[in-house]
């Protein structure tokens, strides 16, 4: 049986490493850190962890804690997230991924960063101001090469 994202990456303990490596980095990064005033909380972290947790193929309690996918976009409207810090934030991503001791086959990262993509690409579309927030909607799960479609806008 094929192993879950979330399985092959080592759990939540694993995703917490990348997501802590990561907004460590966004904290020091000037083109990000103004997103965050005051730094990236530990309420900020926690949820968001449990969020790719899910997305990952994890237990749903972002959905069932926290509101699920509109929740989640919400957070991200009128942010008006530019291509740069899209881009910068892959980057960044990336870079935590190898700080985290995540896995490194090919596979793996491709698909990591494949919804580090489609995500952050979402969450710039719905970032811009005017745009509709999604209302309802199940968070996407991520897997071994496949991406749920994109409708922009949202």
């Amino acid at each position: 049986m094929t192993p879950t994202l979330i399985e092959w990456a080592g759990g939540e303990q694993a995703l917490r490493r990348l997501l802590d490596a990561f907004y460590d980095r966004v904290e020091r990064d000037d083109l990000l850190a103004p997103m965050f005033p005051g730094g990236v909380s530990e309420e900020h972290r926690a949820h968001v962890t449990v969020w790719w947790v899910e997305v990952f193929g994890g237990p749903a309690r972002y959905t069932s804690e926290h509101g699920g996918y509109s929740t989640m976009l919400a957070h991200h409207i009128d942010l008006g997230i530019t291509a740069e810090q899209r881009r910068r934030f892959v980057e960044l991503m990336s870079i935590a991924a190898d700080a985290a001791g995540l896995p490194d086959d090919p596979e793996f990262r491709s698909a990591l960063l494949a919804y580090v993509e489609w995500g952050t690409r979402l969450a710039m579309a719905n970032s811009q101001p005017g745009a509709q927030p999604i209302r309802q909607a199940p968070v996407p799960r991520w897997g071994w090469g496949v991406a749920p479609p994109y409708e922009p806008g949202g």
